[in-house]
């Protein structure tokens, strides 16, 4: 059988952790940053994982993943 290709916008933005969930950075943390609080800008670190709505969708993205 053929290899399948991975989407590389999708290996750049997602990782798959080793029980299977799939780990993405937050969004709103690359510019505009002065007008939003410090406390806002630390939550924005955590990296946070794909919601079960999207999960599979993803998964195919990341057919080795």
């Amino acid at each position: 059988m053929i290899k399948m290709k991975t989407r590389s916008a999708a290996k750049k933005r997602f990782k798959v952790v080793s029980k299977g969930k799939i780990k993405r950075a937050k969004a709103n943390k690359r510019h505009l940053l002065t007008k939003k609080s410090a406390k806002r800008k630390r939550q924005l670190r955590d990296a946070s994982f794909v919601g079960a709505s999207d999960h599979n969708r993803i998964k195919k993205l990341l057919p080795y993943g």
